[in-house]
C-alpha cells in the first residue's frame, strides 16, 4: 500500500511544480498575445520558486512515513488518487497539453485544473508534514489560490 514520507511528498510537489513550469513555459512561447505571454512567464517564474522551496524542505525532511498505521490504507490510496488524476501527469504531457490547447479560453482552463489540483494536494500534505513546515507549504498554498483568481480572470477575457 501507498505509504509516504515527508521526502516522498516533497519530492511528488516538486513533480507537480516543473510540470507547471513546462506548461506555463510552453503557453508563453506559443503565444502571441503579449499580456498573456508576460502572465505565462509570470507564472512559470512563481512555479519555479515552489521547487525551490519544496527542494529546500526535502533535504532536510524525515524518512519516516508520514501517515499514522490506522489510516494508511485508505488515506495512502486517496493521496496516491490524487497524484494519478492530476491534470499534468508529466512535464512532457504538460508541454503537449499546451500545444493542443484550442485558444487561450482552453489553455487557462487546462491552467486552472491543474492549479487546483495543486491546492488539493497541498493542503492534504501540509497537514502531514512536521509542524514547523506547514507555514512553506500555506504560503505555496495561498500562491496557488492567487493562480486560480488570475487565471480565472484571465479566462473570463478570453471566453
Amino acid at each position: 500500500m501507498a505509504v509516504f514520507t515527508a521526502g516522498e511528498l516533497y519530492d511528488i510537489a516538486v513533480g507537480i511544480e516543473r510540470n507547471g513550469v513546462a506548461y506555463y513555459e510552453s503557453l508563453s512561447q506559443l503565444s502571441t498575445d503579449k499580456g498573456l505571454k508576460d502572465m505565462y512567464n509570470q507564472l512559470a517564474n512563481m512555479e519555479r520558486h515552489h521547487v525551490d522551496v519544496f527542494q529546500r524542505l526535502r533535504a532536510t525532511a524525515s524518512l519516516e512515513a508520514v501517515i499514522p498505521q490506522a489510516d494508511e490504507n485508505e488515506y495512502g490510496s486517496y493521496l496516491k488518487a490524487l497524484i494519478d488524476s492530476s491534470v499534468f501527469t508529466n512535464d512532457k504531457v504538460a508541454r503537449d497539453m499546451a500545444k493542443r490547447a484550442a485558444g487561450p479560453a482552453e489553455a487557462l482552463q487546462l491552467a486552472l485544473g491543474a492549479e487546483k489540483d495543486s491546492i488539493l494536494f497541498y493542503t492534504e500534505m501540509r497537514d502531514l508534514v512536521p509542524q514547523r513546515e506547514r507555514d512553506a507549504v500555506t504560503k505555496i498554498i495561498n500562491e496557488e489560490r492567487t493562480h486560480v483568481r488570475d487565471l480565472s480572470g484571465l479566462k473570463q477575457r478570453y471566453s
